[in-house]
């Protein structure tokens, strides 16, 4: 009796379907990720006065239910804070636009003491110009048949003549909106929680809005005030060392320490340039940007991470990214607001168990092993 043939073991197919699921499904990913940075690239001016609104109704929300419990209606208490909020930003223009004015009407006469002072400093390098200068003159060449080019360009002033109608109406599309916005009182809280299908739900977004604004509203206001607090740092500093406008470098400071890590230089910038104009000694360039360097260096590195790092307990390469990211997106205004997103956006991590890794990502070193104690002491 012959022996039925046993047939070799079939090998295993590899199904290809996971892997090709798989890799359109990060195709959709980086198509979504491409399609938003080019989204909010290409609507800037529109999403900007929003972004912004949104984050200063934030910062305004527990001033106006100070107000509610006072029971001033809701609607003048919008109105009492826009209108407070606009006349502090005409007090700031009008400050900065005294000096701006003496500067421009003496541009000449400024542009002359600049160029001595720099002859000066230059004086010890005078060698290596003359080099670099004999050198252009022997490769520079006069003859007919060779076509230069020359760049012609709008002044600056022109194109801020261009720009000034844009940013206006973006400033009062922002105040308006924040208007509106006050003036709703917990509209968007109500209709969100309204919208969740179950109770359980309707509990969670309640939480993560309140949340998200309590650390928000924490953050900006902090930030508010040390950088007024550096403000008056900076203007008695700059009027102990004998500048002109001490108040003006007062309300630089307060606006440019907004912005993270250019707008201390930006300031220190401005302090060595009028130091420059104003004295005689070429030392006091030196000096008034580095006590204006000294007060912010103190204030970054030991008065904000004091008041503030406990609190948001960010990591510094994500901070540093999302900032230069917001930059380049939507340049000054971006780099104001990366922060407070990268705040929402932790703050939303940290209630969702889907995104717990992307918050684990987002913290500081060892955030969430102290998460992990603090868990376990409360349980």
């Amino acid at each position: 009796m012959a022996q039925p043939k046993h047939a070799p073991p079939a090998t295993r197919a590899t199904d290809p379907k996971p892997a090709s699921n798989a890799l359109w499904k990060w195709i959709g990913v980086g198509l979504f990720i491409y399609a938003s940075i080019f989204a909010l690239s290409q609507g800037r001016d529109f999403l900007v006065p929003i972004v912004l609104a949104f984050l200063l109704s934030m910062v305004f929300a527990p001033i106006r239910r100070l107000l509610d419990r006072w029971h001033l209606p809701p609607v003048l208490s919008s109105f009492l804070i826009v209108g407070t909020l606009l006349l502090g930003f005409l007090s700031t223009v009008a400050a900065l636009a005294m000096p701006a004015t003496g500067w421009i009407e003496n541009a000449s006469r400024i542009e002359q003491r600049v160029q001595k002072q720099l002859q000066e400093i230059s004086g010890p390098f005078s060698g290596i110009f003359e080099a670099n200068e004999r050198l252009q003159s022997m490769t520079r060449t006069d003859s007919p048949n060779v076509q230069t080019v020359e760049i012609q360009g709008d002044s600056a002033a022109a194109r801020a003549l261009l720009v000034a109608p844009n940013v206006l109406a973006q400033f009062v599309f922002t105040l308006v909106l924040l208007l509106f916005l006050l003036a709703s009182g917990d509209m968007f809280y109500e209709k969100l929680v309204h919208v969740m299908p179950n109770f359980r739900d309707k509990r969670r977004a309640a939480q993560i809005a309140r949340d998200i604004e309590r650390k928000l509203s924490r953050y900006l206001l902090t930030i508010t005030l040390i950088n007024a607090g550096l403000g008056v740092a900076v203007t008695l500093a700059m009027w102990a060392l004998g500048m002109p406008y001490p108040g003006v470098f007062g309300v630089i400071a307060f606006l440019f320490n907004f912005i993270p890590y250019l707008g201390a230089l930006g300031g220190i910038a401005i302090a060595a340039m009028v130091a420059l104009v104003t004295f005689d000694w070429v030392g006091w360039a030196l000096i008034v940007p580095g006590v204006y360097f000294a007060l912010t260096t103190l204030e970054g590195q030991i008065i904000t991470p004091y008041f503030v790092g406990r609190s948001l307990r960010l990591n510094t390469v994500v901070v540093f990214v999302t900032v230069t990211f917001w930059a380049w997106l939507w340049s000054a205004v971006g780099m104001i607001v990366a922060l407070p997103l990268l705040v929402a956006v932790k703050t939303l991590c940290e209630h969702i168990e889907a995104l717990h890794n992307l918050g684990d990502f987002l913290s500081e070193r060892h955030a969430e092993l102290d998460d992990l104690k603090k868990d376990r002491q409360e349980h």
